[in-house]
């Protein structure tokens, strides 16, 4: 088992980097999050995960061991794969992934790619009492709760809305997103993008 890796950062991608250890370059898959603040000939610590099947071998990798503990945990949930259990990390923080579970809300697992109603559900089910909430986490949340639907505004401005529309729009979809969709950029914009649809459809110079 590859537990963790520390190397050279020499290629990066969206969903993965390549980290060059010991002259042998190991591509692991990573949130967006990630790879977004990794950056060439930097090195970079992972705590990894290593996916064995008959056909390939794949490394996931995670900045804290937090996180890389539970990607296997959601990998013991029934219909959650590595690529799921990834894409739930990339949309939720551990903290969020924990409230959700100990309130019995599936409905931030829903909004993750690839996780449909009723795998959201046995998440939530079948972690019960496995990860805990943390108390602070409701005080984080809220700290950056104003940071967040800015910068969901600013990310929309610059895939082509007015700030007008986009200011409505994540005001409107707040308005019924949980604490822990409200804390994630890339969940908050998911929601919104959802009801904008994914290009601007107001007239140019609207």
């Amino acid at each position: 088992m590859i537990s963790s890796v520390r190397g050279t950062v020499v290629h990066v991608e969206q969903d993965s980097v390549v980290v060059e250890v010991g002259g042998v370059g190991l591509s692991v898959a990573v949130t967006p999050q990630v790879a977004h603040a990794a950056h060439l000939g930097e090195t970079l610590l992972l705590h990894t995960n290593l996916i064995v099947r008959e056909d390939a071998l794949s490394l996931f990798g995670f900045e804290d061991r937090d996180e890389l503990v539970v990607f296997t945990q959601l990998l013991g949930v029934t219909g959650v794969g590595p690529k799921s259990a990834l894409g739930v990390l990339a949309t939720l923080t551990v903290s969020q992934i924990a409230d959700a579970v100990s309130a019995d809300d599936d409905a931030p697992f829903r909004r993750v790619s690839g996780i449909g109603p009723k795998t959201a559900k046995l998440i939530v089910v079948q972690l019960a009492g496995k990860i805990i909430a943390t108390a602070p986490s409701a005080g984080r949340r809220a700290d950056a709760s104003p940071a967040v639907p800015a910068q969901v505004v600013q990310a929309l401005i610059g895939l082509g809305w007015s700030e007008r529309v986009a200011a409505e729009a994540v005001e409107s979809v707040g308005a019924d997103a949980t604490d822990a969709e409200l804390a994630s950029v890339s969940s908050l914009l998911r929601l919104t993008l959802s009801v904008l649809g994914p290009t601007r459809k107001e007239p140019v110079g609207g």
